[in-house]
């Protein structure tokens, strides 16, 4: 039953996604069912002829655009994943607009009472009607407490819950049939990215998380120069209420009132991208949805972050990684990104390290051959990530979320400064943070590393000794020698191989 009501679901998805004539991208995925393909041929006749005339990237983000909330979302992670849809889609998407008409202020009463267990007039002194913002989960209004603090108040929309529910469970029975059908698409998990969206979307759809979130980036960046997060009100928060601190400030992007104001946006712009690493490489959790309007600029300079309801976590390990890949691809030592690549089980061992340093000095050459301030760190990440495919890497979801963020600021920084260099912004605390992490000095981290791999691989070392000397001890039989002359190698290197593994993972921790 659950089945047929996912069919006749996709069915009126792809009515829509035929108008704007994308059904196209389908020849995409490999050889389709018999069923899709019919469906497929069937539905392109209601293609709009004037959608025809925009580039299919576009057209895609329409058609999501019209599907409503949830597809939105799935667009903006499809944005992160150029190695699934291609870069051109990827760029398209990645300008899909989450803004909606608002709600009804009865209905925002309502939510309140419900959910504070008072009426308006009980919890604020004033409260605006009009919301100052209204996108496809929340809207935001500006209110003032009894105790005269203006505060910002974000609620859900109603229905929203069910809304998500029902699309989500969609994707996900889709990317799960994807899976079963065509074995390529098992590399880049398509049910992983449906589950990691809908994490996503339920740590959103419960407002104390996102106050959780605020409440711990403000903490972890306390006392931070030129960098506030608004407190949060705990009095007037629930699941669908969430309020902080109003905030006056301009728009980060809005170079007309930063100018009136007088501010540097070169300094602006450098210390937007140090905000961010200080994040993801030392406190290894960042912001994650950087996009236009969630950073606001006071009078005095500091950059405002607003809206937490995407945020990003890295264990010291991927930190570690992603250091080690930038550092690797500016000094062109591809050998060593490879072999990060093998030592962090991102690239299955049975594939040679040689190899996967000749892929990587493919990405690498065309574009460390440019000025250091025209390479992109991001887009590196992304080219790196959408060519590892013949390596069977498999996606790591919280490195795309990264990447993805990574884009985003430094998107925002060119459009402050068009001439920023992104390495010189981010030295300072990619420098820092390698001698903390490496050594007194950053200069010693090749030797450093050299040790661990070393010590990693004792285990297999000493285990395949154990079972040489096992085999030299044992009498020698004619029927046995064969047998006691190899196999115990190949067990150890097994063995070894699946302890060194273990010991990997337990380094990362340690």
């Amino acid at each position: 039953m659950n089945g047929l009501k996912h069919l006749l679901h996709l069915w009126r998805v792809g009515r829509v996604l035929a108008r704007y004539d994308v059904l196209i991208l389908m020849d995409q995925a490999g050889p389709l069912p018999f069923p899709a393909r019919f469906a497929r041929a069937v539905l392109s006749f209601a293609a709009l002829k004037k959608a025809r005339k925009e580039e299919v990237g576009k057209r895609l983000a329409m058609a999501l655009e019209d599907l409503g909330p949830a597809y939105v979302k799935l667009g903006q992670a499809l944005a992160t994943r150029a190695d699934m849809v291609g870069v051109d889609i990827a760029k398209a998407l990645s300008n899909l607009q989450d803004k909606v008409k608002p709600f009804s202020l009865d209905i925002a009463k309502d939510t309140l009472k419900s959910e504070l267990g008072a009426g308006l007039e009980s919890l604020f002194a004033e409260f605006e009607d009009e919301p100052v913002a209204a996108a496809s989960i929340a809207q935001v209004h500006r209110a003032k407490t009894m105790h005269g603090d203006r505060v910002a108040v974000k609620i859900l929309r109603p229905d929203i819950e069910w809304r998500f529910a029902k699309d989500l469970a969609l994707f996900r029975w889709t990317a799960e049939r994807l899976e079963k059908w065509n074995v390529k698409s098992r590399r880049l998990r398509p049910v992983a990215v449906v589950d990691t969206l809908a994490d996503s979307v339920a740590r959103e759809l419960d407002l104390r998380l996102e106050a959780a979130a605020a409440s711990e980036l403000g903490d972890l960046m306390q006392g931070e120069e030129g960098y506030h997060i608004p407190t949060v009100d705990w009095e007037r928060t629930s699941r669908r209420i969430l309020t902080t601190e109003w905030i006056d400030g301009v728009p980060l992007t809005d170079p007309e009132a930063l100018e009136q104001l007088g501010l540097d946006k070169i300094h602006l712009s450098e210390r937007m991208v140090q905000i961010f690493l200080t994040q993801a490489m030392r406190d290894g959790f960042f912001h994650a949805d950087l996009h236009q309007g969630n950073l606001l600029v006071t009078e005095d300079g500091t950059i405002v972050a607003v809206d937490f309801g995407i945020v990003g976590r890295l264990d010291k390990g991927s930190r570690r990684y992603l250091a080690e890949i930038l550092y690797g691809f500016l000094k062109r030592d591809y050998m060593r990104i490879a072999q990060i690549h093998f030592d962090a089980g991102y690239v299955p061992a049975h594939h040679k390290v040689a190899d996967f340093a000749a892929a990587m000095r493919a990405i690498g050459e065309p574009i460390l051959g440019l000025p250091v301030k025209e390479i992109s760190a991001g887009h590196l990440l992304a080219q790196l990530f959408a060519t590892t495919e013949r390596f069977e890497m498999a996606t790591q979801p919280h490195l795309i979320l990264l990447q993805k963020t990574m884009v985003m600021v430094e998107g925002l920084a060119l459009s402050l400064n068009p001439n920023i260099n992104m390495w010189e912004a981010s030295e300072p605390v990619l420098e820092a943070w390698m001698r903390e992490e490496m050594g007194p000095e950053a200069q010693a981290a090749d030797a450093i590393l050299d040790a661990v791999r070393l010590v990693r691989r004792l285990p297999n070392i000493l285990k395949a000794a154990e079972h040489w000397a096992d085999g030299m001890l044992q009498p020698e039989t004619p029927q046995a020698a064969p047998k006691q002359d190899k196999t115990p190698i190949y067990t150890a290197a097994f063995l070894g191989g699946l302890g060194g593994a273990l010991i990997a993972l337990l380094a990362t921790l340690f």
